[in-house]
């Protein structure tokens, strides 16, 4: 058994749209970020270090560079040869729109490349970035908007400096969803102050809005962070992996089938993390995923509409 026997993960879907493996590519393009840059604030995200989210993406290369390295790497390890261009590292919106047209096409200009996907915050989709993706989209590419929401909690939202409301990721949902462009929304497990029940309370606003595609992370600790120092200050305690284990199970079985996973856990290298340790180790928690839902008896939608959350919950988003 592996995990697409229990779980819609991207991969699979990919294979079964395609016909064959699809992979995608994580670049650095050099963008910065609102929350860094000062228009909303400085120092980024509590949790923020980039390198941890794109350690193999270098903005120092340019983009067919980095392209290149990785089509390399790749078709070595698994022979894949169709990519999706992942504009990951920071805020991939963020920047004029002619500069952003120029970078997307930069990157779909070889045969191979079938499609994009963009990472970007709530805050930073106008109706024209979506004119664009929408252009790309009617051009037969497989396109995705990526939304870094983490948690439907605006308390939440303040205390790890995001600088953006679930308001604003609503309103970017609606109207990404409205023009037909597939959406992807990041979320966090184990954010500081919240329980799992917060977690339940996040994917359910999320499904009530509508998404496409999921992507569900651990919170982990990398240096250079506020988090980091948080952490050593004794005022942050990580999840143990069993703890995110039954978590990312539960959420799992309460998502519709029909919503791509693309991603059920997060890693990041030795050099940088600080803790929980185990996030280092991204196949070991992806087999603990699929153990547990195989001991369980269960797969993803297993649990749909079954109510987790306590009703005091729903009035302190």
């Amino acid at each position: 058994m592996t995990l697409a026997d229990r779980i819609n993960t991207f991969g699979q879907d990919l294979l079964h749209r395609h016909g064959e493996r699809v992979h995608k590519i994580a670049l650095d393009a050099g963008f910065t970020c609102p929350n860094r840059d000062g228009t909303k604030g400085r120092g980024g995200c509590s949790f923020c270090n980039n390198t941890s989210f794109s350690p193999d993406a270098d903005a120092r290369l340019d983009l067919a560079v980095q392209l290149s390295k990785a089509r390399l790497a790749i078709s070595r390890r698994t022979r894949a040869r169709k990519f999706i261009a992942y504009f990951q590292a920071y805020t991939n919106t963020y920047a004029k729109l002619d500069a952003l047209a120029a970078c997307y096409r930069e990157a779909l200009k070889d045969t191979d490349m079938i499609g994009l996907s963009v990472g970007t915050r709530p805050d930073c989709v106008s109706s024209e970035v979506l004119d664009l993706l929408e252009y790309f989209r009617d051009q037969g590419l497989e396109v995705w908007l990526e939304l870094g929401l983490q948690s439907a909690f605006n308390k939440t939202l303040e205390r790890i400096n995001r600088n953006h409301t679930f308001d604003e990721y609503q309103e970017t949902a609606l109207e990404t969803r409205k023009r037909g462009i597939p959406l992807c929304t990041h979320l966090i497990v184990g954010l500081p102050g919240e329980t799992e029940e917060h977690c339940h309370f996040t994917l359910d606003s999320v499904l009530k809005i509508g998404v496409d595609g999921l992507k569900l992370h651990p919170l982990h600790i990398v240096k250079h962070t506020l988090l980091a120092h948080q952490w050593r200050q004794g005022e942050y305690f990580p999840l143990s992996r069993a703890e995110y284990i039954s978590i990312a199970a539960n959420l799992i079985e309460r998502t519709p089938e029909n919503i791509v996973y693309h991603r059920v856990t997060a890693t990041a290298s030795r050099d940088i993390l600080l803790a929980p340790m185990w996030c280092a180790e991204k196949w070991n928690v992806l087999n603990g995923i699929e153990i547990e839902l195989r001991r369980r008896g269960t797969r993803q939608g297993s649990r749909v509409g079954t109510p987790f959350l306590i009703e005091e919950l729903r009035n302190v988003a």
